[in-house]
Parts: C-alpha cells; structure tokens; sequence
C-alpha cells in the first residue's frame, strides 16, 4: 500500500513549477531595478534611491532563500514580490499615467504630510526643492498654491495657479480658482472675464455659472447676472438656487413679477427653505394682497427655523386687516426673536396703534447677538434683495392711519368684486 505523500513525478514538477517562478520573478525584479537605476541616473535625482533601496532589500531575501534553500512563509514572499515587483511598476505606471515623476510624487507626499502636520513652512520647504528642480512641475505649483491659499495669501496663490495655467491650461478648476481669490482680492472685472471664458468652453460648469452671477449681482450688474442665471437654467433646470437667485435678481430690477415667479419655482422645489416664502409674501404685501401674503409669511414658518421677519410681516398684514390684537402677538414674538425690530418699529407709523401694547425688550444689543448666532448667516446678495424689499414694504408701513383706512377699504371693495366675479 503506498504511503501518503507525493509521487516522484509530482515533486519533479513542484520544483519545476518553482524554478520557473524563480526565473520569472528575477526577470522582473531584475529589469525593473534595472529602470529605475537608469531613471536615477537619468534625472539624477536622489528621491529614486528610496525605490531603489527597497527593490534591493527584496532581492536579498529572495537571494537569502536561493543560497539557504529555506522555503519561506507566504507573509515573506508577499513582502518580496511588493518590494521588488509591485511597488516599482505601480510607480511606472502612476509616472506614464499622469506624465509626472517620482521625485515628484515625493516631494508632494513629503508636503502634505508637513502641512497637516501643522507644519507649513516644511511643506514649503519640500515644494521648493521640487520647484527648483523642475520649474515646470504641474503637480508642485498647484500644491504651493494650495498652501498660499489656506493661508490666506491670496495674491501669491494666484501667481501659483496662473504658473499652473501656464504649464497646462486644460484644466478648468485651476482658472475657476483664480476667478475665485481674484473676487476675493477685489478684482472683479478680472475674475468676471475668466469665468466668461471658462463657460464659453464649458457652459455647464455651475459653480463658475454661481460665482459670476454672485460677482455681476455684487456689482449691480442685475441684468447681466440674470442673463447668466438664465443660460445656466438648460444644464440645471431643477436647481433651486438658479431660481432663487433669478428672483432675487428681478428683484433688484424691481421687476416684482418675474421675480415672484422664480421665488415660486424656487419654492416648489424646496418648501422647507424660509426666505422664498418671505420674498413672496413681501412681493404679495407690496401688491397690497394681503390674504396672499400672510398665506406665504404663515408657509415660511414652517421652514427649518422660525425667523423674526415673517412674524414682522404677520404683524404689518394683520395691523392693515384692521385685527390689531393678531398684529401684538406676532409683533411681540417677532422681538423675542430678534429684539433689534423694537427699534424699526417704532420708527414706522403703520404700528402707532399698537406700540404701547408691544413688549419692550430688555437689553437690545446683548440678547440680539445671541439670537443672531442661532439663525442662518445669509449672503451678501440675500441681504440686498431682502433689503430692497423691505424698503419697498415701508412704503406701506409709513402710511398714517387714515390712509391704512382708505386702503383698507379698497381692498375690501377689490375681494368683493371678486366674488361677485366668481359667483357670475
């Protein structure tokens, strides 16, 4: 009965089988060592000593176990076949690939690892060395640029990006980036005519679509920013800030009707967002429809937080409806919210009536600061077209009670029309 274990035929065919493994592993290890010596000497760069430093540490073990016939575990020959084989040709590879080097790769490994590290002046350091080696390193400039930028030198981060621009001008993140810090330095004219160039190759990039609409919009430029929320609308036609902001820029142009659709739009696509609402129900007040306004200033309560204006508005609507007890309450939750409006208030007529039924608040400045820091941080370009609004709608506040009256009425003699109008 033969024993177990394997045939003489089998165990010629085991060594065979390891020998050609042999054979094939130093072909590659050999041949890739062989390369990166040559790139070594090429570039004579001392960043490729690392590779080839541990291409020869594989070597060796794989040397060691030919001369002591020692067959090694499966956790060795994985580490000889990473040092010697996988980890150059991934290098290889990555170099081809990305038409970049090594040293390269390095250098910015080296500098990120510094700059999270705290450390910005080391990450510099490597960058530097990198630059001066190769001045044209596509990689080195746009990692300098990062770290001037994070640090907030912006002028500097732009002459790095623009360097980028000028090794390789394909890519439109960089020149989006120097549109970006050139807006920040107060350059706006510079940074519209790159964003205008950037969507001439490439009309569907949005964030420069956002960033020169925001910049024209800043600039008092409405028409022109509408015309580029407008374009942007065929690439993005379920966007909800394109609609906000056209109605924000109608706004401006005091073209309340447009504007009024867009916040609608806006507001379809998302209802749980608080100053569409408001825009209309201040657009709708403006009209002097009051049911429509307190509709929509009611709607925008039911956003993600309860803010002060719409209850300001409430308060206004309520005081015009002639229901001055409605109006006390929403007013004295308006200035729990934000105390700060007891100051408005009492500078507008249309709430004389009320102002002694009104709560005082109690440290104006000091409780409105910590209500300030709970609510949303709007834009620039918010704050003007609530703004705007609002000056419009003190129009109304500044009516004296006779003329809220007379309003009042009209309004009246307008619902009953349309009623009999419906009625026929």
């Amino acid at each position: 009965m033969r024993k177990w274990g394997l045939t003489p035929f089998a165990q010629i065919r085991k060594v065979g089988d390891r020998v050609i493994e042999k054979i094939i592993f130093n072909v590659l290890a050999f041949s890739l060592f062989i390369i990166m010596f040559a790139k070594f000497i090429k570039k004579n760069d001392t960043s490729y000593v690392y590779i080839l430093s541990i291409q020869f540490i594989g070597i060796v073990i794989n040397f060691i176990e030919l001369l002591s016939s020692i067959s090694l575990n499966l956790f060795f020959k994985i580490l000889i076949y990473l040092l010697s084989v996988i980890i150059p040709a991934i290098i290889i590879i990555f170099e081809k690939k990305k038409n970049t080097s090594f040293p390269e790769i390095f250098n910015i490994w080296l500098a990120n690892i510094a700059f999270k590290g705290g450390n910005t002046e080391k990450a510099k350091e490597y960058l530097f060395k990198l630059i001066n080696k190769y001045p044209t390193s596509y990689e080195g400039h746009k990692a300098l640029a990062k770290i001037y930028e994070k640090e907030g030198n912006y002028s500097v981060a732009i002459d790095e990006y623009i360097r980028v621009t000028e090794i390789n001008n394909n890519n439109m993140n960089i020149n989006y980036n120097i549109a970006r810090l050139l807006n920040i330095e107060n350059r706006p004219d510079e940074a519209i005519t790159i964003l205008q160039d950037i969507l001439k190759k490439k009309p569907e990039y949005y964030d420069a679509t956002n960033l020169l609409g925001e910049i024209l919009y800043n600039s008092e430029r409405y028409k022109e920013a509408i015309n580029v929320y407008t374009n942007a609308l065929r690439y993005n036609p379920g966007n909800y800030d394109l609609y906000y902001n056209l109605g924000m820029a109608f706004t401006m142009v005091n073209d309340f009707q447009k504007a009024k659709e867009f916040y609608k739009k806006a507001a379809e696509i998302n209802s749980l967002l608080y100053n569409a609402k408001l825009s209309l129900g201040q657009i709708a007040l403006i009209a002097g429809e009051l049911e429509e306004a307190e509709k929509y200033f009611n709607e925008s309560l039911k956003g993600e937080e309860s803010e002060s204006g719409s209850y300001y508005y409430l308060a206004q609507v309520a005081i015009l409806k002639g229901d001055k007890e409605k109006a006390v309450n929403y007013m004295n939750i308006a200035i729990d919210l934000e105390p700060k409006i007891y100051l408005k208030v009492q500078k507008e007529t249309v709430f004389t009536p009320i102002m002694n039924e009104i709560r005082k608040p109690k440290q104006i400045e000091e409780q409105d600061n910590k209500n300030r820091n709970k609510r949303r941080k709007l834009s620039l370009k918010e704050i003007k077209a609530i703004n705007h609004l609002s000056k419009t709608c003190s129009l109304i506040s500044n009516l004296n009670n006779d003329d809220i009256k007379i309003m009042r009425n009209l309004m009246q003699q307008q619902k009953q029309v349309k009623e009999q109008q419906r009625e026929k």
